[in-house]
């Protein structure tokens, strides 16, 4: 960990901070909520160590990058942006590219709005979503599964406000326990009469995750509060609004998709359905390979680290290697080991 770098960067009107280590082609990890560069901890450290130039951001509103008061500010539109300024300023042509959770949407906006910036994207638990005309916005979808108590759903109440102040009231600490325990098949439901505070403290770490962890990730939120992460879920309708344009357009980058199959993602009625009938597969033409890792929840570079590099390697260096000799590549999918010709759409928040 000594070994990363971390610098500070302008960009798009803000300062973001920035860890970096190695050398070579470069790789850019976006992380999720509630989350930060930490995230990828594991993966800097081995992918570096197999030749290339590793970099993870805290994403706008977390850690030490600067955190814009407004949730307007929070839009996919935004957030690709910084990641724009941030690969100008480091003089950075085209990365390959992966993220999660919030960070896999915000790669996907990247990957269909600059497709020229991105060699190749492994994301992790969140599918593309594609824009068609009939297509309905993503919230009304979840509080239609779910209820208006789903925990995205809450989020979405103006802020800072009452979430804030139930957080506050729980302890930093305790709020992610809970978050990085709670993503497994069943939703996660607050009751507005309870809030956060109903939600007795998990008896025991996810896997992946150790006391330090935490203290490093709540020392973080301790600092700059979580009003900058929740933005980017108060932001979610007028994302879907400016995206508009984007109707029917395709992601056209070489993909891979890792997801395990205890994530509440993977569990939305008719998804998982879904990967299996060709939907994902007419969204992202070039999506290569799918997996399905059995027995992990929604945070699996974390849970599984060594796992996951590995797929994120062999994935980009196939492409190195297929980029140099193109009758060595071709597309495979692979679902719990097992290789399958129909991928498809997934999708939730």
């Amino acid at each position: 960990m000594d070994k990363i770098e971390h610098i500070t960067v302008a960009t798009n009107g803000i300062n973001m901070h920035v860890a970096s280590i190695g050398t070579g082609p470069v790789i850019l990890f976006l992380h999720g909520f509630p989350e930060l560069w930490y995230s990828w901890r594991h993966q800097l450290l081995h992918l570096s160590s197999l030749g290339y130039r590793c970099v993870a951001p805290d994403l706008r509103g977390y850690g030490d990058t600067d955190a814009p008061e407004s949730a307007s500010q929070y839009t996919g539109l935004h957030v690709v942006g910084d990641l724009i300024g941030l690969l100008d300023a480091f003089g950075i042509d085209q990365v390959f590219l992966v993220g999660h959770d919030w960070g896999a949407m915000i790669a996907w906006y990247l990957c269909l709005l600059r497709p020229d910036r991105v060699r190749a994207l492994v994301n992790l638990n969140v599918a593309f979503m594609a824009r068609h005309p009939k297509t309905i916005n993503p919230m009304e979808v979840l509080k239609s599964i779910y209820g208006e108590d789903y925990y995205a759903c809450r989020f979405q109440e103006p802020g800072p406000g009452e979430i804030e102040k139930d957080f506050a009231q729980v302890g930093t600490a305790k709020m992610l326990r809970i978050f990085f325990s709670s993503f497994g098949p069943k939703p996660l439901i607050v009751p507005k009469e309870t809030g956060f505070r109903g939600i007795p403290d998990p008896p025991c770490l996810p896997p992946g995750f150790s006391e330090e962890d935490i203290n490093f990730y709540a020392n973080k939120f301790n600092q700059k509060g979580f009003t900058g992460a929740l933005n980017y879920y108060r932001a979610i309708n007028q994302t879907w609004d400016l995206m508009a344009p984007w109707i029917g357009v395709k992601i056209q980058v070489p993909v891979k998709f890792i997801i395990g199959d205890q994530d509440i993602n993977y569990h939305l009625p008719g998804l998982k359905e879904y990967i299996l009938n060709g939907g994902f597969k007419k969204d992202v033409p070039r999506l290569e390979e799918v997996v399905v890792m059995g027995g992990v929840a929604h945070f699996p570079n974390q849970a599984r680290p060594e796992e996951v590099s590995e797929h994120i390697y062999s994935f980009f260096k196939k492409l190195q290697v297929s980029n140099n000799n193109p009758r060595a590549n071709s597309a495979t999918s692979s679902l719990n080991g097992n290789r399958v010709s129909d991928l498809a759409h997934l999708h939730a928040l």
